[in-house]
């Protein structure tokens, strides 16, 4: 058995992914919301560990650790997290490995063993190379609706994916959709 390797992204309705613009909160307080952070605490409890890019690593770790009292932060607290970085030390957070060597094969090194779900969230860079190299086995986009018209996408422009397997679609009180497809 290995892990399955999902990528999560909170992403916008013209595919960006990076935040330039206050689309997204990660610690919303609104009861509008309380569905979608069901769905994401449900998802959280399924996956075993985090892989993380060294920018997203450390935009983490400056917030969440003071946020454990939310689902979110007491998960991420208890989470192996993996990051991906050649200049990272120490990485100053409970549960994180830092994987210096080369990315690709660290990944597929980590996919080896186990089971349960290895998710990576943000990490632009790294999500571009995971899904470049067909490491991928699954897609899980939270579709805000709002348009950005500028900043990083999900994919580079070098790939196409053709053949998505639907797994799930459904919409949340407060607007966003949830889809879910499987890569292989």
């Amino acid at each position: 058995m290995t892990h399955h390797l999902v990528v999560t992204q909170n992403i916008t309705l013209d595919g960006r992914i990076e935040f330039l613009d206050p689309w997204f909160d990660p610690s919303p307080k609104d009861q509008d919301v309380a569905d979608l952070h069901d769905e994401m605490d449900r998802q959280g409890d399924d996956t075993v560990a985090m892989l993380l890019g060294r920018r997203t690593f450390e935009d983490f770790r400056s917030y969440w650790p003071h946020h454990t009292d939310e689902p979110a932060g007491a998960s991420l607290e208890r989470l192996q997290k993996y990051v991906v970085s050649r200049t990272l030390g120490d990485p100053g957070w409970q549960n994180s490995t830092v994987l210096s060597g080369e990315p690709l094969e660290e990944v597929r090194r980590l996919k080896e063993p186990g089971d349960g779900d290895l998710v990576v969230t943000g990490s632009i860079t790294l999500t571009h190379a995971l899904m470049e190299a067909g490491l991928v086995d699954e897609l899980r986009l939270f579709v805000y609706p709002a348009i950005q018209g500028r900043g990083r996408t999900l994919i580079s422009e070098d790939v196409s994916l053709l053949d998505l397997t639907p797994l799930d679609a459904r919409m949340f009180r407060g607007g966003v959709t949830f889809l879910r497809y499987s890569l292989h």
